[in-house]
């Protein structure tokens, strides 16, 4: 597609965000059964759903979308009915209620907790563990694609060119340690009942109201000292993080497949504060010692099954520091990109 030289509003940035690829087009052509999104309400979950739906809309085919969330927030359930997309309000901590949504094809799970482990370490535990097991169960017949995250690997220097899904998992703290257990409660599952399974690990995500580039802008734009501890990461627009999502329908097996998911790129932070400084005409200064460890993925063996990311990382730069220095809005939701100790 052909992309905005800039993205001044919300309803332009979810265009951008929910546009899909030709090969998720494609792929919905050959693609049987409908999807359901579990944990759709999340800060991804609003474009995926719509995105998946524009791709059916452009491959001609018929094929619903169903959105499953608790939706606290009622403009995310009112705009995904809007673009087409069925919502079912559900706890998915609830085991009856689980047991009691539709059977489909393929689900996408991106149902867990991260923020706010530190203090409240049993409800993560509960999100990511066990309702993966009743979700694994209900579905025992679908595909499914189930979001994790790099931070399930043990961190690396950036001289490693990051972890491969060849790297055995070693998590650092209570999430990290979570996040690989919903990992084995799905592999589980595809083991015993033969579910074709994905495990996708995602790190980070970028919209231009949140993520680790508009955490460093935010800072160099206020004039705050850019924090430094943790020295580099990988990024991924979301857009790119959500075709690639619904594109692995295609990869699930049994035994559950590993699949990496991120930007090629392992950047500095200090790269990208220097480029916002210069975009922003902002003096950048630090704070925190530059660790040599960090979360780093290696998504080699995505781009040779799936090509290449749509938006480069320059783009997103020149993206996220116009719509900072724009007054564009910010979800309040910082990544805590500088932790490395395993602690959110």
């Amino acid at each position: 597609m052909k992309f905005p030289e800039t993205i001044d509003t919300e309803a332009l940035l979810e265009d951008v965000l929910s546009e899909p690829g030709t090969g998720l087009v494609e792929m919905m052509k050959r693609l049987d059964g409908d999807i359901m999104i579990l944990g759709i309400g999340g800060k991804m979950g609003i474009t995926l759903g719509r995105q998946a739906a524009n791709a059916i809309k452009a491959a001609g085919v018929c094929k619903r979308v169903i959105g499953v969330s608790r939706f606290s927030d009622a403009a995310g359930k009112n705009k995904l009915e809007q673009w087409g997309i069925e919502t079912i309000s559900c706890d998915l901590l609830d085991q009856a209620a689980v047991k009691a949504l539709p059977e489909v094809k393929n689900v996408i799970f991106m149902a867990g907790r991260k923020f706010g482990t530190e203090g409240s370490a049993e409800l993560t535990w509960a999100m990511n563990t066990i309702v993966p097991g009743y979700v694994g169960d209900h579905f025992r017949q679908s595909r499914i694609v189930v979001f994790s995250t790099g931070c399930v690997y043990p961190l690396v220097s950036a001289g490693t060119c990051g972890c491969t899904e060849q790297v055995p998992p070693a998590p650092v703290g209570e999430y990290s340690q979570s996040s690989l257990g919903r990992e084995r409660v799905f592999g589980h599952c595809a083991k015993a009942y033969g579910t074709a399974t994905l495990l996708l690990r995602l790190n980070y995500a970028i919209d231009l109201r949140y993520g680790v580039l508009h955490d460093i802008g935010q800072q160099v734009w206020n004039g705050q000292p850019v924090n430094n501890n943790v020295g580099h990461f990988n990024v991924l627009w979301q857009g790119d993080a959500n075709c690639y999502a619904l594109r692995t329908l295609e990869l699930c097996a049994s035994p559950a497949a590993v699949l990496n998911i991120t930007g090629p790129e392992i950047v500095p932070v200090e790269y990208i504060a220097e480029a916002f400084g210069r975009l922003m005409n902002k003096t950048i200064s630090y704070t925190g010692i530059s660790a040599d460890k960090c979360y780093l993925n290696n998504a080699g063996k995505a781009f040779r099954l799936l090509g290449y990311p749509q938006v480069p990382l320059e783009q997103m730069i020149i993206w996220q520091a116009q719509w900072l220095m724009l007054g564009g809005s910010s979800l309040g939701k910082p990544t805590h990109f500088e932790v490395n100790n395993g602690k959110f």
